[in-house]
């Protein structure tokens, strides 16, 4: 399953709360202090240990968990490219909210004393597996002895091991982060139109270091491409209008008369079949859009995603 280029490129939210959430666990989680981190009812309420809940938001409990959770915090940037940073930051801080509201009213229906919320960033992981399931298409099914699986199997997985890795403390941050997802899916209180100042996000991308994914290099010029002009030809025209120098001016009025004797090709592509043009638009591709990502990858719904998705980071 391909999400676009490997890396931070265009997601510098998505970075940040990595980057954030590896240094938290490092220096408050992983010292075997992980399970201290856990708050409850009493604790916020009752002790007001305010730096409970705020340290938890960001550190995970144990190496695994980070392990898990960044990987599926990594894969889910993916949203900020497609919704761009501003939104993200947006749909970020609305399913923290919405998920510690729900995870206090979850323990006060409860009413364990003795349970308490496992710490780490379980409300924005799992209300991303929302737009996950709906808008993200399988590419690839495979078997394995009589189970079915698909390429989305593996993140299902992870966020398995996520959820049932603390039994309670873990289940019931999770399905609160569920149910904040299906809330901004559902657009309430029209939270997706909401943005924040620009300063904001930009703020995530001088905060974090510059990304490290796969840059691509510099390409050499083409030879003979569609659209380029023979090298030969520009000497030729230099030679039959008697130009000898080779200052600047000349050569870029040789390459210009060059350029209207040698028109680009025009390559014909395959008309989309419609079955990938209703997939493209069922995942919110407006159809022109969706047309043209498919013939500019020749057909192929995967390039096609991957290009809508980058078009919309932008």
């Amino acid at each position: 399953m391909n999400v676009g280029p490997s890396g931070f490129n265009n997601a510098p939210v998505t970075r940040a709360l990595v980057i954030a959430c590896t240094l938290f666990t490092i220096i408050f989680g992983v010292r075997g202090r992980g399970n201290q981190l856990g708050w409850s009812y009493q604790d916020i309420f009752q002790k007001l240990q305010i730096w409970k809940l705020i340290i938890s938001v960001f550190t995970f409990s144990s190496t695994p968990e980070l392990i898990f959770g960044l990987y599926l915090l990594y894969y889910f940037r993916v949203f900020e490219r497609q919704i761009g940073s501003n939104k993200y930051s947006v749909f970020l801080l609305f399913s923290f909210l919405v998920s510690l509201l729900l995870e206090v009213l979850a323990l006060q229906l409860i009413k364990d004393p003795s349970l308490s919320i496992l710490s780490g960033p379980y409300g924005l992981i799992f209300s991303s597996f929302v737009p996950f399931y709906l808008d993200i298409p399988v590419s690839t099914r495979f078997r394995i002895f009589s189970l079915h699986f698909s390429d989305k199997s593996f993140i299902y997985l992870a966020g398995l091991q996520l959820l049932f890795s603390s039994w309670k403390r873990s289940i019931v941050p999770g399905l609160c982060g569920i149910i904040a997802g299906c809330l901004y899916r559902l657009n309430v209180f029209r939270i997706r139109r909401v943005k924040f100042p620009e300063f904001i996000t930009s703020f995530f991308a001088r905060l974090s270091w510059p990304s490290i994914g796969n840059i691509p290099p510099p390409s050499a010029p083409a030879r003979n491409a569609p659209g380029n002009v023979p090298v030969f030809a520009g000497r030729q025209m230099e030679a039959s209008l008697g130009y000898t120098s080779r200052s600047p001016l000349t050569r870029f009025s040789c390459l210009m008369l060059t350029k209207a004797n040698y028109p680009a090709p025009v390559l014909s592509a395959p008309e989309p079949p419609e079955d990938a043009i209703a997939m493209l638009v069922s995942m919110g591709f407006d159809r022109s859009s969706a047309r043209q990502a498919l013939i500019h990858s020749r057909n192929d719904v995967n390039i096609a995603t991957n290009v809508l998705l980058e078009s919309q980071s932008h």
